[in-house]
C-alpha cells in the first residue's frame, strides 16, 4: 500500500508474517507515542551523530595540538581519518555503557533505552551497536518502529529523554 507509514524500505524488512506495525512508532514495544521514552526521528539521531563525529574530530585534532601525532600527519593522512573512526566508536560504546547516551545525543536530548527492560545497555550490546552503527548501512534500514538492525539485534531503541 503505497502512501501509509508501513510502507517503503522498513515494512518489508520484517520478513513475511511480521506483526502488524502499530499505529506509531514504537507502540509494538510499549513505548509512549509523544514525550519522554518516545521513539526520536531520524533527524536527530542524524544530528546527534553528526555532533559525535565532531567531538571525535576534535579530539584528535586536540591530541595533534599537543604533539603526540604531527601536525601534517593529521591534516593530510589516511591514519587520521582512522584515528577519528576509532574515537567515534570508543566514545559512543563508553558513553552508551556509563550514561545510556553519546555527547551529541545528550544534547539533543536522546538516549539508548534498552527494549527488553534491563536497567541499561551492557558494554557487549553497547559494543555490537556502535560497530553496527560505524557500518552505517544496519542503520539506513529501519523496521515500522523506526529501529534500525543496530536497534533490531541489540534489544535497544533511540528514545527522547
Amino acid at each position: 500500500m503505497v502512501g501509509t507509514r508501513g510502507s517503503g524500505l522498513g515494512s518489508w524488512l520484517s520478513g513475511p508474517g511480521a506483526s502488524e506495525p502499530g499505529k506509531y512508532p514504537g507502540e509494538r514495544l510499549g513505548l509512549p507515542e509523544r514525550g519522554p521514552g518516545s521513539i526520536a526521528g531520524f533527524g536527530r539521531r542524524i544530528a546527534a551523530l553528526l555532533i559525535d563525529w565532531f567531538i571525535a574530530y576534535g579530539l584528535v585534532g586536540l591530541v595533534s595540538s599537543v604533539g603526540l601525532i604531527s601536525r601534517q600527519q593529521f591534516l593530510y593522512s589516511s591514519s587520521s581519518s582512522t584515528a577519528i573512526a576509532v574515537v567515534w566508536v570508543v566514545l559512543g560504546i563508553v558513553s552508551v555503557r556509563l550514561f545510556g547516551f553519546t555527547p551529541g545525543q545528550l544534547a539533543l536530548g536522546l538516549r539508548v533505552a534498552s527494549v527488553d527492560h534491563r536497567q541499561h545497555v551492557g558494554i557487549g550490546r553497547a559494543t555490537a551497536r556502535g560497530l553496527l552503527v560505524f557500518l552505517v548501512l544496519p542503520a539506513l534500514f529501519t523496521d515500522s518502529d523506526l529501529r534500525g538492525y543496530q536497534d533490531r539485534l541489540t534489544n535497544t531503541a533511540v528514545v527522547r529523554r
